[in-house]
């Protein structure tokens, strides 16, 4: 096997007059950005012009370069389609934590099922860690703090599985499914310093749970609990909340029915979270009962609140495709910056990265900048993350438009 790295320390290259007038923006918006490992100068817009080069289709502030990490010519797990892959997450404690990144890949209905690839930051060797025919549509992805990997299956009653990394060899591992974190549609996985776990249902309607262990650390039995509304918010699923407890029982095999049953609170479409201190974060994809479209929320663990964080005509524009004018649409994935900054990227064409800084006393972002911009629009970004090294963002292209799935990272170079 051999890792395919094609590094672009010239990043301007190829890039459309709309890329070059984002990395061109004038001295005040540099201001714009606190400073850290990841300070940028925001891109001017959207790239709704394909990009020359589909290895390098990224629209990329000035001192950042891109480079392919892995892509389906260094490992092939599905030949004759796309590779799919979704969520990255490394090593992020041992002796040689950032080294291995670990990634799931969301394909459905291939005989050989769904698989854990590897790829060995150092050597540049890719491989499987596992698979099985009978997992399909892996998505999320986290690595816990006692060593572990959860990744779980989206698809109607997904599974929650956890791989125990082998010690002396990082790229093999030993599976055992968990089923008490909940049957669901699994997309976004979360764990909060007391050893809780958040997760969703990455459906229309669909809950935000969390599951506490009977022992910390044990995955094997506890309390999935769902995310319900006690006092609403001026939108649709905000306002005061508490966690519901579900039957233990009914969750192994049907995690909706026992949320809809506690008359938990239902969302358009979660799909990823995160914990940044005291707050988790969740991407609501769609839209409904009238709200806008795609929105971040805002969870606080501790004051039991739910805001809109990030949210269209609240500190957002929306997105006019058909005439060129950059906005804000279907959230996806999101991940923790080195600074402590939510960083979001979205599931449309074209797929922006956006940065969030701050919060106002109303619980929303103080405002938002447009990091990067694919330029495959016909693939989809996704799986971005922040490991060790606080200078370099990984991000996943699935579905390229050159039929050559890839994983890639933006560093900052100067």
């Amino acid at each position: 096997m051999r890792s395919m790295k094609r590094p672009f320390s010239a990043a301007l290259a190829g890039l459309s007059m709309a890329a070059l007038a984002g990395v061109m923006a004038s001295p005040s918006a540099a201001k714009t950005a606190p400073r850290g490992p990841m300070t940028f100068t925001p891109i001017a817009g959207s790239s709704y012009d394909a990009a020359q080069d589909l290895d390098a289709p990224w629209t990329i502030p000035a001192g950042y370069s891109q480079e392919i990490v892995a892509d389906e010519s260094a490992l092939d797990i599905y030949p004759g389609q796309h590779d799919w892959y979704d969520m990255n997450v490394s090593n992020e404690t041992g002796r040689r934590a950032g080294r291995y990144l670990y990634r799931t890949h969301e394909v459905r209905g291939v005989p050989s099922g769904g698989a854990i690839s590897v790829v060995d930051l150092k050597t540049g060797e890719v491989s499987v860690v596992a698979q099985r025919a009978d997992w399909m549509a892996l998505d999320g992805i986290y690595f816990t703090s006692w060593g572990t990997l959860l990744f779980a299956e989206e698809t109607a009653q997904g599974s929650m599985f956890e791989l125990h990394i082998d010690k002396k060899d990082p790229t093999k591992g030993t599976v055992e499914e968990r089923p008490a974190v909940g049957a669901l549609a699994h997309e976004g996985i979360a764990m909060d310093s007391s050893g809780n776990v958040y997760v969703i249902d990455e459906t229309f309607g669909g809950s935000i749970y969390r599951f506490k262990p009977d022992k910390k650390g044990d995955l094997s039995a506890g309390q999935l609990s769902a995310l319900k509304i006690t006092k609403e918010g001026d939108s649709h699923g905000t306002g005061n909340f508490t966690w519901v407890p579900l039957d233990r029982e009914l969750v192994k095999t049907d995690g909706r029915a026992a949320a809809l049953t506690a008359g938990a609170t239902g969302y358009a479409r979660p799909e990823d979270l995160v914990v940044i201190g005291d707050t988790l974060y969740a991407a609501i994809t769609d839209a409904d009962e009238g709200e806008k479209a795609g929105r971040v929320l805002a969870i606080d663990l501790k004051g039991r609140k739910v805001s809109e964080y990030v949210a269209v005509d609240t500190n957002a524009k929306p997105e006019d495709r058909d005439s060129r004018v950059t906005g804000f649409a279907s959230p996806d994935n999101l991940a923790k910056g080195p600074d402590g900054r939510l960083w979001i990227i979205e599931d449309n064409s074209p797929s922006d990265i956006w940065v969030a800084t701050g919060r106002t006393r109303g619980g929303s972002a103080k405002k938002i900048d447009l990091f990067a911009s694919l330029g495959d629009l016909a693939g989809e970004g996704s799986g971005i993350y922040f490991g060790p090294d606080p200078k370099t963002l990984f991000v996943n292209i699935q579905h390229s438009g050159n039929t050559n799935d890839k994983t890639m990272k933006i560093t900052k170079s100067r």
